[in-house]
């Protein structure tokens, strides 16, 4: 995704060496005390593995389960979750029957199988989250999108992986998984490789 100007999500940042960021809480709007702005320095990347042009990929709690690999993408306009996390989590008899076909940017279509509602928990915030339910092969157990970005007035940030998000209690953040999507990424380039040379 790109985008430039003052605003995204409805919160007015500017990309510098620290970002600052004016938070909007309900129809009023007021400059972030000290302690309530989301900032992203250079410090953030320490520990990173860099250069990088990796995806921001997040582990959350889905009722009481902590689900990893899950992709937070702003390019979305769904979120989706895969039937084996729920198998393994024992929340299939949730699922509310339901066909959808969700196009992907390459003009492919999957068919989904229907739609949950559970509660997602990020550093005491819960969010009840409607998920399309898929049974498909794709490298991320659940995909996070804009709406669920926008309801956490998130900052997701690819370079920094991270995202951060004002509570009532300041500001804050998960840590991307960067190790994670690189394991993804060799498995899904082997594969390919593989493939190559089969035909």
């Amino acid at each position: 995704m790109i985008f430039g100007g003052a605003k995204v999500n409805g919160v007015i940042f500017s990309a510098a060496k620290k970002t600052k960021i004016l938070v909007t809480h309900g129809k009023r709007i007021r400059e972030a005390l000290e302690d309530d702005e989301i900032t992203f320095t250079e410090e953030d990347v320490d520990g990173l593995v860099l250069p990088h042009n990796d995806a921001l990929v997040i582990s959350l709690n889905i009722l009481d389960f902590k689900v990893k690999r899950m992709l937070v993408n702003p390019g979305s306009s769904a979120n989706i979750i895969q039937l084996r996390v729920l198998e393994q989590a024992k929340l299939t008899e949730n699922i509310v029957p339901g066909i959808k076909l969700l196009a992907g940017f390459n003009l492919t279509s999957v068919t989904t199988l229907g739609e949950i509602l559970p509660p997602t928990h990020a550093k005491g915030i819960t969010k009840t989250t409607l998920f399309e339910v898929m049974d498909g092969d794709m490298g991320y157990n659940v995909i996070l999108e804009r709406h669920w970005i926008h309801e956490m007035k998130a900052v997701p940030l690819t370079y920094h992986q991270f995202l951060k998000f004002p509570t009532s209690e300041g500001i804050k953040q998960i840590r991307g998984d960067q190790p994670a999507v690189r394991e993804m990424n060799a498995v899904t380039l082997s594969s390919s490789k593989a493939e190559g040379k089969s035909k």
